[in-house]
């Protein structure tokens, strides 16, 4: 995995992290919290999630264990936390005045980190998140909904500027659009590609857009007999 860019910062005096008392009351330390996020990430590429442990990440973070527990309730919330901030600035939609290019543009980004050796923690989260309900639940409370807000507001705007009917279901929306992205990159049946992403989102909004006007609901079954 890359190294991720993240300032330790220079705790006062030169002495270490661990050295340094915490009045009661005092407010936490930001080059603690950044140190610990590098130090899961980057022995979280040499020994994978099963193998990582608090007591690793501490020592290597120069921090206690209890300075890691006042951020994180566990190992879980802290490499989703850890992977969240390492991409948050990359993740953003922009506003380019069109919600395909918007969201094709942010589709973009999340399958070139999925693509990249940052995929690999999304792949553990999600393997381990499966007998593991407190991990998916901070896979999504810490990493998923975060970005679901902000793909609400997009499309919101395509739908102020008449992109998108009034009454899309955004949910399902989102879910369309990511689930094509999730699919190829746990089943990896197909390649996960920019050409692909841009389909997907090409097919769906269009379909959306026009929906409302020429959609219409099948008869119902029993109807369809008596015809």
């Amino acid at each position: 995995m890359s190294q991720i860019a993240l300032s330790q910062g220079q705790p006062r005096l030169g002495k270490p992290l661990q050295d340094r008392k915490r009045p009661p009351g005092r407010p936490r330390s930001e080059p603690a919290r950044r140190a610990i996020l590098r130090s899961t990430l980057d022995l979280l590429q040499q020994t994978g999630f099963s193998d990582l442990t608090i007591e690793a990440i501490a020592a290597d973070a120069g921090v206690s264990k209890a300075t890691v527990y006042r951020w994180w309730p566990n190992k879980g919330s802290l490499v989703v936390d850890a992977f969240a901030f390492s991409t948050e600035s990359k993740l953003h939609f922009p506003d380019t005045g069109s919600v395909y290019g918007d969201v094709s543009f942010q589709m973009r980004r999340v399958i070139s980190i999925f693509r990249s050796r940052r995929g690999k923690i999304v792949a553990a989260l999600l393997g381990a998140g499966q007998s593991d309900p407190e991990l998916l639940e901070a896979f999504r409370a810490r990493f998923l909904r975060p970005r679901r807000q902000e793909a609400y507001r997009t499309l919101r705007r395509g739908i102020e500027r008449g992109e998108l009917p009034q009454n899309l279901d955004l949910d399902l929306t989102l879910d369309i659009l990511y689930g094509a992205i999730y699919m190829r990159f746990i089943i990896r049946h197909d390649a996960l590609t920019e050409e692909y992403v841009n389909k997907v989102c090409r097919l769906v909004l269009s379909g959306a857009a026009q929906s409302a006007a020429t959609f219409r609901q099948p008869a119902a079954p029993e109807r369809l007999a008596q015809n």
